[in-house]
């Protein structure tokens, strides 16, 4: 049944949209995960640095400032769209905008030729889809509680989660063998070779792959209903609600604890991911393709842990889900730390990436669960917020550690450091229901 709140503020009850409404949401972590894969990590931020910049260091530490410019305006802007989309219930209409606007920059990217003059218009692209994109999931994180079914809010979650990360491979795939040809192979379409245009037809391919597969999501998934609050008191009323939140932070105690442990564990997974190919490459002397094959098969045992822990998170509790997951992390993490030889240094972390998904998919649902009713999305946008605000802290302690040290294995050991004090802090959060 669909009731819609009279009051403003008060909890609007979700309609719940079935299996076709679980499937739809999902599918748009399946869409999206394709921009942070082909885009951000494997093919387009490497043809930036090559191929536009044309200094492989200088291009890629120039990507780097600009991705981080960007997630200093996601951190500003989460909270305040979160707390101002509160106030009007809704939460596809700006789902909808910043996805468009996302894919709309991506497929510019196709006119980004390999050039120095094509520097500025890469970046100015890349930084505005990359701001959308971010703010996107805070909104479709936030639709969560409206699609998952009463007692399924992990399993939900971690579908979904598994399903990105299988999504993005398969763009991947798509995007190697059909556009840009791989391991000596041509490409299965005929794609010109002139102005790289098979690495800058990936940018077209994810711009379609994003905004096909997300259709669903605004066809089927259900979502909140409208309060009938007016756009200039939402505004008004959200920045407001804001900033009552931030003054009295101690009222969500338990909230503000997670929000802080899950920023911490969040970005040592962050520097995980974004260092990883860099140890693997100087302490086990991996070659390029053997570790994008490598980071393939991480992200795959990654998509098989968030989606076969997704029914531990309903059984037991997302608070235990994430906490197992970080044992895990750290199980796996110490005798990384200490082989030398490459066989085992694959299995151990593919063992390792069992364990990044839980972690990741469990703190959405239990953030779902901890957030009131009223108050999901300036949450969400709150938890972006946090994430976003430290996310240099990893990196730059990995880089002073290692240069300290003069070794990549100390620099990782930090790694490790953000999973246990994330971990011991969560222990004093009180999951809703189990305590």
């Amino acid at each position: 049944m669909t009731t819609t709140a009279t009051t403003a503020g008060e909890a609007v009850a979700p309609r719940r949209g079935g299996v076709l409404g679980v499937v739809s949401w999902c599918l748009y972590d399946w869409a999206n995960s394709s921009f942070n894969t082909v885009i951000g990590t494997f093919v387009f931020s490497v043809y930036f640095a090559r191929g536009i910049y044309g200094d492989e260091t200088a291009g890629s530490a120039l990507w780097a400032y600009v991705i981080g410019l960007s997630g200093l305006a996601v951190a500003v802007l989460s909270p305040v769209l979160g707390a101002i989309a509160d106030r009007g219930g809704r939460r596809k209409p700006w789902l909808a905008v910043l996805m468009a606007a996302t894919v709309a920059a991506t497929a510019l990217l196709w006119f980004a030729r390999p050039a120095p003059e094509y520097v500025t218009y890469a970046l100015v692209l890349v930084v505005f889809a990359s701001v959308a994109f971010e703010l996107a999931n805070v909104f479709y994180n936030a639709m969560l509680p409206s699609v998952a079914p009463p007692g399924m809010t992990g399993r939900v979650s971690g579908w979904g989660w598994g399903l990105g990360y299988i999504g993005g491979l398969a763009c991947l795939a798509t995007a190697l063998f059909g556009l840009i040809g791989f391991g000596g192979a041509a490409p299965l379409l005929p794609v010109p070779e002139a102005e790289q245009a098979g690495v800058r037809a990936t940018a077209l391919l994810v711009a379609a792959w994003f905004a096909l597969f997300a259709l669903p999501l605004f066809l089927f998934a259900p979502d909140r209903p409208a309060t009938g609050i007016g756009a200039g008191r939402a505004v008004r009323e959200g920045l407001a609600t804001l900033w009552r939140t931030l003054r009295e932070v101690r009222r969500y105690g338990d909230i503000v604890r997670f929000l802080i442990a899950s920023a911490l564990y969040r970005d040592g997974l962050a520097t995980l991911f974004a260092v990883g190919g860099l140890y693997a490459a100087g302490t086990f002397g991996m070659s390029f393709d053997q570790i994008l094959v490598f980071a393939i098969g991480l992200n795959v045992t990654a998509g098989l842990g968030a989606a076969g822990f997704a029914f531990l998170d309903d059984a037991a509790g997302s608070k235990r889900t994430v906490l197992l997951a970080l044992v895990g992390l750290i199980g796996f993490g110490v005798p990384l730390l200490l082989i030398s030889d490459a066989d085992w240094f694959t299995g151990l972390a593919l063992g390792l990436g069992l364990f990044v998904g839980p972690a990741q998919a469990a703190s959405r649902s239990l953030l779902a669960r901890l957030a009131p009713p009223h108050m999901e999305t300036e949450m969400f946008g709150l938890y972006a917020l946090t994430g976003k605000s430290i996310a240099f802290l990893g990196p730059v302690l990995f880089g002073l550690v290692t240069t300290a040290f003069d070794s990549q294995r100390a620099g990782m050991a930090t790694i490790l450091g953000f999973f246990v004090v994330g971990g011991a802090l969560l222990l004093t959060v009180r999951e809703p229901g189990r305590g």
